[in-house]
C-alpha cells in the first residue's frame, strides 16, 4: 500500500489491490476517512499512521455499497459509518451482499483470519447536501450514480478537494455495475465537471489523487467513451491508456449491461 501526504490534513492510502484508495482528511479537532484499502495488513496500518501525524477519526464515510469501498470499520470497529441516502437504500435493499463478496474475495485472494464486516447503523446523509465539521466547516454531498445504482461524492471545499468514488480514474475505464448506467453515468459526469473545475486536487476511487487538469482531461474521455457506448456498443472506442486486457473485459461487461 502506498500512502501519500497529499496536503498537511490530506492522506491518501492506495491499496495494492486495485489501486482502492482510502481518504484521510482533517478539520481541525475533528476528522473522518472516505472509503477504504482492501487487505487486512493494510488496514491494520491506518490507524498508527494516522495517529502518527494527528489525524483523530471523528467518523467514517464511504461513497458507494461496493464492499471494496466498505472495510473502514475493520480499521476502526467503533467510528460510526455515514453514506449517501441511495447508498443507505440500497445497502438495506441487500442486506448480506457485501460481506458475501467480501468472503468470495477472500476465499478467491486466500486471505485468512478477517473479522466479520459490521454495516450496522449506518448514518443516511443527504446528497445534495451538506455535512458540518466544527462551527465553521462543511463538507459538501453530491449524487453520482450510473457506476452502481448508488453513489456520492464528497467536495473538501476547505482543501480543494474532490473524492469522487469510482469516476475519473486514470487507471480504470468508466464500469457500469449490476444497477447503473450508461445514461446515469454520463450524468454524473456532467454534474463533476464543475465540482472538478473547483478544486485542485481530484481523488478517484481507484488510482492516485489527480491535479484539476488532469482530471478534466479524463473526465472528457470517459464522457466520450460513455457517449460512443451508448451510440456503437461493442465497436465503441476505450480511452488512449486503459486499453489493457482487463479494460477490455471491463468494456465487455459494459456492452453486455446496455
Amino acid at each position: 500500500m502506498r500512502v501519500l501526504a497529499v496536503q498537511q490534513d490530506l492522506i491518501v492510502f492506495i491499496s495494492d489491490y486495485w489501486q482502492t484508495t482510502c481518504t484521510a482528511v482533517r478539520a481541525g479537532d475533528e476528522g473522518f476517512v472516505i472509503d477504504s484499502p482492501v487487505f487486512p495488513s493494510e488496514l491494520e496500518v491506518i490507524p498508527g499512521v494516522l495517529e502518527q501525524a494527528g489525524f483523530p477519526v471523528s467518523g467514517l464515510l464511504t461513497t458507494h455499497a461496493d464492499w471494496d469501498h466498505l472495510l473502514g470499520r475493520h480499521a476502526f470497529p467503533g467510528a460510526s459509518l455515514g453514506c449517501g441516502e441511495t447508498t443507505a437504500r440500497r445497502l438495506a435493499a441487500e442486506p448480506g451482499a457485501a460481506q458475501r463478496e467480501l468472503r468470495d474475495f477472500d476465499e478467491q485472494t486466500y486471505v485468512t483470519g478477517r473479522p466479520p464486516l459490521s454495516l450496522g447503523g449506518i448514518q443516511s446523509l443527504p446528497a445534495p447536501g451538506h455535512l458540518g465539521l466544527g462551527p465553521e466547516r462543511e463538507l459538501e454531498l453530491h449524487p453520482a450514480d450510473g457506476h452502481t445504482a448508488d453513489g456520492t461524492a464528497y467536495l473538501v471545499p476547505w482543501l480543494d478537494v474532490l473524492v469522487c468514488g469510482d469516476y475519473l480514474s486514470p487507471v480504470e475505464i468508466p464500469w457500469i455495475s449490476a444497477g447503473g448506467s450508461a445514461g446515469a453515468y454520463a450524468a454524473t459526469l456532467e454534474r463533476l465537471r464543475p465540482l472538478v473545475e473547483r478544486v485542485a486536487t481530484v481523488v478517484p476511487g481507484h488510482g492516485p489523487p489527480l491535479p484539476r487538469e488532469q482530471a478534466l482531461r479524463i473526465l472528457r474521455e470517459d464522457a466520450i467513451y460513455i457517449g460512443e457506448l451508448q451510440e456503437r456498443g461493442a465497436q465503441a472506442h476505450l480511452p488512449l491508456g486503459r486499453r489493457t486486457k482487463a479494460q477490455r473485459a471491463i468494456h465487455d461487461e459494459n456492452v453486455s449491461r446496455l
